[in-house]
């Protein structure tokens, strides 16, 4: 046989857009038919923006409702949870079932893999995003961003989400196995959240634990989204007086830097003592 019937013979390997296409219709399918995720996911933030808008329904000053307020918070809490708490149990669940041990074997790149983790998070996000705008614009009255408002709202966006996505990467390998990932990740995103200026205004967290805040980028994107859903005059209620956009991006673009790198380092595809 010819050498050049061999060639003819092989099976020609996909190329690389089709595998991170493909890759990625697998990850949005596995998580859109796990209800338990999409309804913590997707439904969680909704019910926070409902029962709190019902119970603290009041006016911060300039015509602001609480909501109003409350609304960019808890779009930055859906993003977190799209991307940090969802990276990290997927994965971490995905390790100790030997799901990642797997894929590591096969001929698929390895950046196919993180492609489409990256691609669920940015469909999961965008949903999240238009239904908490809908909800709010819809039975609350929420004032949406106009003009160059949603330019700012999508850059915080995803430098948050990016940066949340490359953390959630890194801290799956904290979990000891996959069935403690969620009670290791849970807490600390809520724990986040409280200090963060997510659940009340950031003027009234104490004053110790805005600075924790501060070292996270949770708290810098609900900051960056309040510019956005806020008038300027309540701009005074910030720490520094202002919405410190400038700050907002480099400390996001920091921790995007700094989550790559902790991924490198961190992490594994399989559980430890395993071979």
């Amino acid at each position: 046989m010819s050498a050049g019937t061999v060639t003819r013979g092989r099976t020609a390997l996909p190329s690389l857009p089709a595998v991170y296409r493909s890759r990625a219709g697998v990850e949005l399918k596995e998580f859109f038919r796990q209800r338990e995720s999409v309804v913590f996911t997707l439904v969680f933030p909704v019910l926070l923006l409902v029962v709190f808008g019902a119970v603290l329904d009041y006016d911060l000053g300039s015509g602001v409702s609480f909501v109003q307020y409350f609304l960019a918070g808890v779009i930055a809490a859906g993003i977190l949870g799209a991307s940090l708490q969802n990276m990290a149990i997927s994965i971490a669940t995905e390790r100790a079932d030997g799901t990642l041990k797997g894929l590591y074997g096969t001929p698929m790149p390895r950046s196919a893999y993180f492609v489409g983790k990256v691609v669920q998070v940015l469909a999961v996000t965008v949903l999240i995003i238009v239904v908490l705008l809908a909800v709010g614009a819809v039975f609350y009255d929420v004032d949406l961003p106009s003009g160059r408002d949603w330019l700012t709202f999508a850059w915080v966006t995803a430098l948050g989400a990016a940066a949340c996505t490359l953390l959630g990467i890194a801290v799956s390998s904290l979990a000891r196995n996959g069935r403690s990932a969620s009670a290791t990740v849970t807490p600390i995103a809520l724990v986040l959240q409280f200090i963060s200026g997510v659940f009340f205004q950031f003027s009234q967290v104490p004053g110790w634990m805005q600075t924790v805040a501060s070292l996270f980028p949770l708290k810098w994107m609900a900051q960056g989204l309040r510019s956005v859903f806020l008038p300027d005059a309540l701009a005074a209620q910030e720490p520094a007086g202002s919405w410190e956009l400038g700050r907002v991006a480099l400390v996001l673009a920091v921790w995007c830097a700094a989550g790559l790198v902790l991924c490198v380092l961190t992490f594994r595809w399989q559980e430890r003592g395993t071979r």
